[in-house]
């Protein structure tokens, strides 16, 4: 008996050999997205910890004025603390033949002993530094990357007002820098990372014997705040804007929330998948467990017991399972490492290194056996309940009558053909409903990957456009007397200037707190306007603080409370303001007030730190010029560069998500689609046969079969759609409050490619089961079992 099951067993196969493999394929399609995308973020969080720990990576940082080098001595017997170095930190002009934009260098002085202990270096291509005391430097591998920089290339710097000629002997990377920024923004193209020797950069800024910026290595279980706290006292004295912890070092910030979003990605898209697979997976077996009733009423009556069914059902679901697994397990390898090694190069992180947890697969393959195991126990239970001599018959028909669009009155409006395609799915609303779903879910995944495309778009014109609205923005080396916003404004090609006044500021309320920046506007901004949630322009109050919605969130902040400020420099101002207002910005977590506010809180006078400017496209290159001859700008940056930046790697990352998930759906939606029209088409063969051998033609016939197709596959895309937003808004929902914030923006165009993706395999099913229908043996098929 049991070689006759298994005989049975390899027949199905072969004779069901399509619909084996669309039901894999929907299997394997699950898995991909189950498994790349978890093996993906696990990656990514150990090439981040790895590389961390290669690179001794700092736990603590500070940035001042100048402090004596004798201080690190006095700061290494804070208990908890195991290591010091301290360095010097320039942000200077950059000057590069043939280039016109403005660039900006951040100079680091080595240690007089060679290349750091905390921060290591990692050298890709040239050597390091030979002599200290010489124009050598080390160039960072993005900057060098995007501007052709190799070694013995030279570069100008503005050395404390004096030109400098450097000399790049190496490009190197380092964990300090891996996501390098001066905002909200990644921004390699402008902003350099380069080392010199510390007896050169010294000697420079006149900073013989002292520092200006720290790293720290703690020991393991030693209190941050408690360290932090302990390092402000000591170093307060020398102009130290507040020491901050990892978490809120840009470039790890940025570099975590990046990962974190991945997460999000990794804990939502592949339930969502691998749900939707295994639950086709189930009605695709149930059913077709239903159309051979008949053989297992033989079976039954020729003693075969129940458990021996079960096993012979279970045989055919497993090689379902083992076609789709090996399948699915190595396209998810490949997506993972393609996603992990995307981020990898985009970061520019040296010694990728892609790895797949065994329990990643080996989860995957047991949600798949379980969920086969659960669809051919509810097959079974439908049939083998019946007596022997009752399941040998065919299934009840159901009961025939109008319809409801019939009963309205609605009859005339549609062919018979079409009254019979209406009444089908009436009389059999559950399995319209799932197929329905299972086209929808192809739908839904498509749009849940690729949302954020458009949310990148509307989030860089409502920041770019809408909110900052200058050309180039201007940091100063120190701030200096408004007064000198005249110099901007009578430049030749600047249309219009405005002074802005920032400040490094811990904000505080209850036990949270948050390191920003604080900026100071004039009431008239036009280039800088504070925006309401709705875009519309809001007015800033004289008096008080206004902060952005999620760091009020952040803060547990609601308007009208009081916020402790504590200003991050000079001489280190505390109030308790009142939130008089939020404010709406996407990309970071800032505060603003009146310019003259903070001015008085600074006791500064009036003064800026900088200046945005409006500036004639036509003299563009003449503005850039006179900017990089100014002693006194630190930096000038292009918004034009940024939004170019952003939206280049947002084009490749889409493309790349859009052609993965693209074949998902397009996996999912053929195997729903097909197996279905197969399943239906064994289980009106007899009905399609009748008609066809009454006169109907071989179109007609297909029309009654694939026509519930068409309607369940038209009714699945709107379906789809909302399911799509819907999935978009969960995986929004929980993704934390990060400084850089997604709005959920899903334009048509995205819309439009999924509904496209999923109606082509829709139709590819449909040409396949159409062939099928065309070569129906009449004579066979009406054949009856009485």
């Amino acid at each position: 008996m049991v070689n006759m099951l298994d005989r049975k067993l390899l027949r199905d196969l072969w004779q069901l050999r399509a619909q084996v493999l669309a039901v894999a394929l929907v299997v394997a399609a699950g898995i991909v997205g189950y498994v790349g995308s978890l093996s993906a973020y696990d990656s990514l969080r150990w090439l981040q910890a790895s590389h961390y720990e290669r690179a001794r990576f700092a736990h603590l940082f500070a940035v001042g004025k100048r402090a004596p080098a004798s201080v690190v001595d006095q700061l290494l017997q804070i208990p908890g603390v195991t290591e010091v170095e301290a360095t010097l930190r320039f942000d200077v002009q950059l000057d590069r033949p043939g280039t016109v934009e403005s660039l900006t260098g951040r100079m680091l002085a080595l240690p007089e002993h060679g290349l750091p202990h905390i921060n290591r270096l990692t050298l890709t291509r040239g050597a390091w530094i030979d002599a200290p005391g010489s124009n050598q430097a080390l160039v960072n591998e993005a900057f060098a990357a995007v501007h052709g920089i190799a070694p013995g290339d030279r570069i100008v710097a503005l050395l404390n007002g004096k030109r400098e000629s450097l000399q790049i002997v190496g490009v190197v990377m380092s964990p300090e820098y891996i996501f390098p920024s001066r905002g909200g923004f990644g921004d390699e193209r402008s902003f350099g990372i380069f080392w010199v020797g510390r007896q050169r950069l010294a000697a420079a800024f006149n900073m013989e014997g002292a520092f200006n910026s720290l790293a720290v290595r703690r020991e393991h279980g030693a209190s941050e705040p408690a360290l932090i706290a302990e390092l402000d006292r000591r170093l307060d004295r020398y102009g130290f804007t507040g020491a901050f912890a990892r978490a809120d070092q840009p470039s790890h910030r940025m570099l975590t929330q990046e990962i974190a979003q991945w997460k999000v990605y990794g804990a939502t898209l592949p339930v969502i998948v691998m749900g939707v697979a295994m639950f086709l997976l189930n009605v695709a077996l149930a059913r077709q467990i239903g159309t051979q009733r008949g053989q297992i009423a033989a079976l039954k009556a020729m003693g075969c017991d129940d458990a021996q069914l079960g096993r012979h059902y279970l045989k055919f679901a497993l090689v379902i399972v083992l076609i789709g697994a090996p399948l699915g397990i190595a396209g998810g390898a490949y997506f993972g490492y393609s996603v992990a090694q995307m981020y990898a190069r985009f970061f520019r992180m040296p010694d990728f290194e892609y790895r797949m947890l065994p329990w990643i697969p080996l989860s995957a393959l047991a949600l798949s056996l379980a969920a086969a195991a659960l669809a051919v126990l509810g097959g079974l239970l439908r049939v083998v309940r019946l007596p022997p001599a009752a399941a040998m018959r065919p299934p009840a028909p159901p009961s025939f009558g109008p319809t409801l669009g019939e009963r309205i009155g609605l009859a005339r409006l549609y062919s018979p053909s079409v009254r019979m395609v209406v009444r089908d799915i009436e009389r059999r609303p559950l399995r319209a409903l799932l197929t329905t779903f299972g086209i929808a879910s192809a739908v839904g995944v498509m749009i849940a990957g690729t949302w954020w495309r458009d949310s990148v778009d509307y989030l860089l014109e409502v920041e770019i456009r809408m909110r900052d609205r200058q050309d180039v923005s201007v940091a100063l080396t120190e701030p200096v007397s408004s007064a000198a916003l005249y110099d901007f404004v009578h430049m030749r090609g600047v249309l219009r200037a405005e002074a802005t006044r920032d400040a490094p500021v811990r904000l505080s309320h209850g036990t949270r707190s948050y390191r920003t920046s604080l900026s100071g506007l004039d009431a008239d901004s036009q280039m800088r306007p504070l925006l309401d949630e709705r875009l519309r322009r809001a007015q800033l109050p004289a008096s008080g603080i206004v902060l952005n919605n999620r760091l009020a969130q952040r803060l547990g902040l609601a308007l009208g409370d009081t916020v402790h400020l504590e200003i991050l420099q000079g001489a280190r101002a505390q109030a308790d303001l009142s939130v008089t207002g939020f404010s709406f910005e996407l990309t970071q977590l800032l505060a603003s007030m009146n310019r003259d506010a903070l001015n008085r809180l600074l006791g500064e006078g009036q003064a800026m730190s900088g200046a945005r400017l409006l500036i004639d496209a036509s003299q563009r290159e003449a503005v850039l010029r006179q900017l990089k001859n100014m002693p006194r700008v630190a930096a000038a940056a292009e918004i034009g560069p940024v939004i170019r930046f952003v939206r280049e790697n947002n084009a490749r990352n889409v493309l790349f998500f859009s052609s993965v998930l693209a074949v998902l759906g397009a996996a999912i939606a053929l195997g729903v689609v097909y197996n279905n029209a197969r399943i239906a088409l064994a289980e009106r063969a007899w009905d399609l046969a009748s008609l066809r051998v009454l006169g109907a033609t071989r179109g007609e016939v297909s029309g009654l079969l694939l026509g519930e197709l068409g309607a369940e596959l038209l009714l699945a895309l709107p379906l789809g759609c909302l399911m799509g937003y819907g999935l978009a808004w969960s995986i929004l929902a929980l993704s934390a409050v990060t400084e850089m914030h997604l709005p959920l923006v899903v334009e048509p165009r995205t819309y439009a490619f999924a509904c496209l993706v999923v109606l082509s395999a829709g139709v590819i099913s449909a040409m396949i089961v159409r062939r099928r229908v065309d070569q129906l043996d009449l004579v066979g098929v009406l054949k009856t079992r009485e």
